[in-house]
């Protein structure tokens, strides 16, 4: 699915059938694959293939790069269609598990809020904050919805403003204070034959929906490309038209370096390197129906691996490590 392709337009069960053959032929990408499938299955409504999807992957937990995340998602799913014993096994299993991503903690907290279990959400947004921030320090971005999530339910508990309650209130890029935007009361004000209070509704929507967007919008890191030698030589011989763009391995390891320099001398943040494979790039173009051979594609594949994980290896040194 590109990203501007409209929800409304989107076969979800289709979708989900292109990830689920793409993570076979490609198994070294069938954790991103296969939750990706997974999430179009929900979408669909057909939750027990969604929770037969997040099984599979888990019949592996060991080749995860992040299990709890799996298990949290078959239990926030499990819970969507009755499986309520087994879905709060998990959740238990998680908080015990104490993972240290605040997206496993986020979705069970979730889970609890959107059935009601208002206490144990906040138990399960508070465990996670604690286990993951540290005093003094600016919370990182992934932590911000842990906060905002336990300021949101301990405002609906009635519950007196703490330390992480101000700060998340300081977080927050929204126009409104997140008290407004957490105030239990907002549901009926949309029923309200007031005009006052029905603007001051719009105005609240208008700030939560400013403050999705600012997520969603917000800068991916800056990656330069990587291709390992044997990788580079597959490469270069199943499509030849990109020996311009790399004559040589060590050429291409000079380019890396010479841009990153450049790169992190102009003040550029959030630098590293994304390290390409031949089966991920050939899917990637596969997804944006264009040829491997198209030399346009290797930024868009370099900004697209950087939006998933991020660059894994520091820029500090502007040198990529020997291979």
């Amino acid at each position: 699915m590109r990203p501007d392709t409209p929800a409304e337009n989107v076969d979800h069960t289709a979708e989900a059938a292109r990830l689920e053959r793409s993570a076979g032929l490609y198994p070294e990408d069938a954790e991103a694959l296969l939750l990706q499938a997974a999430a179009h299955r929900e979408l669909s409504g057909d939750r027990p293939a969604a929770t037969a999807l997040y099984d599979r992957l888990l019949s592996d937990a060991a080749a995860l790069d992040n299990p709890h995340l799996v298990r949290a998602l078959k239990a926030s799913n499990l819970w969507e269609y009755d499986h309520e014993a087994e879905a709060r096994a998990i959740i238990d299993g998680i908080r015990a598990a104490a993972p240290r991503d605040a997206a496993p903690w986020v979705i069970v907290a979730e889970a609890l809020e959107a059935h009601d279990e208002l206490e144990q959400a906040q138990e399960t947004f508070t465990e996670g904050a604690r286990l993951l921030l540290t005093d003094g320090e600016e919370p990182p971005y992934a932590t911000h919805p842990l906060l905002f999530g336990r300021h949101r339910v301990r405002r609906m508990l009635g519950a007196d403003h703490d330390a992480w309650d101000t700060l998340a209130d300081s977080l927050s890029s929204a126009p409104v204070p997140l008290d407004e935007l957490h105030d239990p009361g907002r549901v009926w004000s949309l029923g309200s034959d007031n005009p006052a209070e029905l603007r001051a509704e719009i105005s609240r929507l208008r700030a939560e929906l400013g403050t999705y967007r600012e997520a969603l919008s917000r800068p991916f890191p800056v990656a330069v490309l990587h291709w390992p030698k044997d990788e580079l030589s597959e490469l270069l011989d199943a499509y030849p038209a990109l020996s311009a763009e790399y004559p040589s391995h060590e050429a291409h390891l000079a380019t890396i370096e010479s841009s990153l320099r450049e790169l992190a001398t102009s003040g550029t943040p959030n630098l590293g390197i994304v390290t390409g494979t031949v089966p991920s790039y050939e899917a990637f173009a596969a997804s944006e129906g264009t040829t491997p051979a198209d030399t346009a594609l290797l930024p868009q594949y370099a900004t697209t691996l950087a939006a998933g994980v991020g660059p894994v290896r520091s820029a500090a040194s502007h040198r990529p490590a020997p291979c």
